[in-house]
């Protein structure tokens, strides 16, 4: 009898939802293999500007914290809310994006024009505009899911819109994040049903285009050459490349050990930020490398496999965002990977969670909190599908906790 009465309770609390475990697991080893290798790398560099040894340690642990307190946030808040807004968060992401041209709020810093002026910090908009474009995309993709799927014209819109942003960002320049941005754009509309040719039509005028970007100036053709040859001026053109892979080469199959590389020691430039991976590689050798591959597949892929489910489920908005969100970091990765490795030009993309950066740290746990909601969402929306199918007829779970939030 109390068995019956408890088992008719568990009915009427409804669907319950949950994170996924392995995403959020692989996402904490990431930040804290960050942690260690910020504070590896950065030392030498802190010290030599007499800043203090823990002076980017610091820093990047105060990003991490702000970090996570947005990722904790975006956990606690349902999809719907940033569906609801995807369009006016566009517009705010453009606004942001054209902000660093004013005099007055943007910063030239190496000669690009990627930051605006907060006074007590600054801040890169393209960080943000890459979750607001996730969120818009998968708006779009779910109100015209079928125009996406069979039309030409359901596809210009969504293509167009990352194209603008596009030319945005080639303006600062920042050829990579554009080219992230093109990649993360085609894999979600290509995952959301749209046939190939149409992609292929509206791919093929932007060729011509992101051509003329990558040599309209010296340096960047200089950049698309000399990782093929890096040796061929390893003091110039080739330096980064050529300091990153003496620091692979050193590292070998279990490294030199935590806190001993050399390339660090202001052979290698950017070592606590673009090259961490090298600095990694040199202390903890392939046997390192292998273990951040294997973290990223782990949270790449269950993203993508959560999108799926979510799609299947009928739950398309987080579905699309968990895709966007995973191809976003997962290609962002990739292209890190592949330049420390000297298998892709030199870009100006950090490796998320690991390497230290106050936007991309912000912007990237934000990413991954959103994309944990994506998880929670979907997986109470399974739990709602098999408690309907076990409940009879005559009974309905409880409501409020069916359309609740977390538990």
């Amino acid at each position: 009898m109390f068995g019956f009465g408890n088992k008719q309770a568990k009915r009427r609390q409804g669907p319950r939802g949950s994170f996924d475990l392995p995403l959020l697991v692989a996402a904490l080893a990431l930040a804290a293999l960050g942690v260690v290798m910020v504070t590896s790398s950065s030392i030498a560099v802190a010290d030599g500007s007499h800043q203090g040894a823990f002076y980017y340690l610091k820093r990047h642990l105060v990003f991490l914290f702000l970090g996570g307190c947005l990722a904790a946030a975006a956990m606690r808040t349902e999809l719907k809310t940033l569906e609801k807004h995807s369009f006016l968060l566009l517009l705010v992401g453009i606004i942001m994006l054209l902000m660093v041209f004013l005099p007055v709020f943007g910063m030239r810093i190496n000669g690009a024009r990627r930051w605006v002026n907060l006074l007590v910090t600054s801040f890169q908009p393209v960080e943000a505009v890459k979750l607001i474009l996730v969120a818009y995309l998968s708006s779009y993709l779910v109100r015209h899911r079928e125009g996406v799927e069979y039309e030409l014209f359901g596809v210009v819109k969504p293509v167009g819109v990352a194209g603008f942003i596009v030319l945005l960002l080639l303006a600062q320049p920042d050829f990579g994040s554009a080219a992230l941005v093109v990649a993360t754009t085609v894999g979600m509309v290509w995952l959301a049903g749209a046939r190939m040719r149409n992609l292929l039509v509206l791919a093929t005028p932007l060729v011509p285009a992101l051509i003329y970007a990558a040599t309209a100036e010296d340096y960047r053709i200089k950049r698309l050459t000399s990782f093929l040859d890096p040796w061929k001026d390893p003091f110039n053109d080739g330096f980064q490349l050529t300091q990153a892979l003496i620091a692979v080469g050193r590292g070998e199959w279990t490294g030199v050990g935590l806190g001993s590389s050399v390339q660090k020691l202001f052979y290698l430039p950017e070592a606590h930020t673009d090259f961490i991976l090298a600095v990694l590689a040199e202390e903890l050798g392939l046997a390192g490398i292998m273990v951040v591959i294997l973290l990223y597949i782990v949270l790449v892929g269950r993203g993508l496999y959560m999108g799926l489910k979510g799609v299947e489920l009928g739950h398309r908005f987080s579905g699309y965002v968990a895709y966007g969100i995973s191809l976003m970091i997962g290609f962002q990765a990739m292209v890190s990977i592949g330049v420390n490795l000297g298998v892709l030009p030199t870009k100006g993309l950090t490796l998320p969670l690991i390497s230290s950066g106050g936007s991309s740290v912000l912007m990237t746990c934000a990413m991954v909190g959103v994309l944990l909601r994506a998880t929670f969402e979907i997986n109470r929306a399974e739990d709602a599908r098999q408690t309907a199918v076990r409940l009879p007829a005559n009974a309905v779970p409880d409501s409020a906790a069916a359309a609740g939030g977390m538990a």
